[in-house]
């Protein structure tokens, strides 16, 4: 990267139920290298834990600031809940309910400003500037992970409703499915496709993993629980997924996290759920693809709500 591509610089930083990373972002999208930092998170983890977490990520950031440059502000996706203009409170992260991360952010970069959304907006962000979804305005960004959440652009802007937290994909209840969730509810898509819950699943007819990652391993092997279990989590998603099209007429969805990635299979049950509804073809057109970022994509759409502000609609 050249001097004059990283004179201006955003502080990105997405906060996930597992870990949060930071990095410098320049105006074209690109991570400025050696900025990129991670730490822990966690739902075993305290308030304090969690915030050394951050902090320690943010620093690590700033300290590749180059000479001359500048950052200009930061952008936070968080995993949801949120509540704008300030608060987050993860389901999967119980200690920091209701927590100031902006104020937390902003006190490391005075005089910045600093904008709070949802995670799933920032992946819907990076999607339609430099991603999968460029040339799109009516686009759903989702992440399937350890927890699953969603984000969208309608005409071109973001939609985040009153509180923030519009294309939460992940506490749409899908039909058939009494499962309980954290939020409360039951039959919630976060609490049937998430790689954790997947896991579990799996886990409770009698298969003997413990992560994702060995999930995709067994489906591989052609092990028939773990390719029950990914096929779930796929169904669930393409139902979820054309319900929220048959709402708002969604052109294309975006997916990224990691386990949107344990097998290639899974994108594959998620598009034979949304055929399903052929014979309402607004529905069924709509296009489901995986994040042209890969593991980039939340940190370039936290640096987009710096860098691209024309994208976002009013809240």
């Amino acid at each position: 990267m050249s001097a004059a591509d990283a004179s201006r610089l955003a502080l990105a930083v997405d906060l996930g139920g597992t870990k949060v990373e930071a990095a410098l972002v320049d105006e074209t999208g690109r991570l400025l290298a050696g900025s990129r930092h991670r730490r822990p998170t966690g739902p075993e983890r305290s308030e304090e834990e969690l915030a050394l977490s951050v902090t320690e990520a943010v620093a690590g950031a700033l300290a590749a600031l180059p000479e001359g440059a500048e950052v200009v502000g930061a952008g936070i996706g968080s995993a949801g809940p949120v509540r704008l203009p300030d608060r987050t409170s993860p389901l999967n992260l119980p200690a920091w309910r209701d927590y100031p991360l902006r104020d937390l952010i902003a006190a490391q970069l005075p005089g910045a400003p600093v904008t709070l959304s949802i995670d799933g907006v920032c992946i819907a962000l990076a999607e339609h500037w430099i991603g999968a979804a460029v040339g799109e305005s009516d686009l759903m960004g989702m992440i399937v992970s350890t927890g699953v959440g969603g984000g969208l652009i309608l005409g071109g802007h973001t939609v985040a409703g009153p509180s923030g937290n519009a294309g939460h994909i992940g506490h749409v209840q899908v039909s058939g499915f009494d499962v309980p969730c954290k939020c409360g509810g039951r039959g919630c898509l976060e609490a049937i496709a998430s790689g954790p819950n997947s896991v579990a699943w799996a886990r409770a007819q009698g298969w003997d993993g413990r992560t994702g990652e060995d999930l995709g391993r067994a489906h591989a092997a052609g092990d028939p629980i773990a390719i029950a279990a990914v096929e779930r989590s796929g169904r669930a998603t393409g139902e979820a997924i054309a319900s929220a099209t048959a709402l708002v007429d969604l052109a294309v969805v975006a997916i990224g996290g990691g386990f949107s990635r344990v097998a290639p299979a899974w994108f594959d049950h998620v598009r034979a759920a949304i055929a399903t509804h052929a014979d309402f073809g607004f529905v069924a057109k709509v296009r489901v693809v995986p994040s042209g970022l890969s593991d980039e994509g939340p940190l370039v759409g936290a640096a987009a709500l710096v860098h691209r502000p024309e994208l976002i609609g009013a809240r």
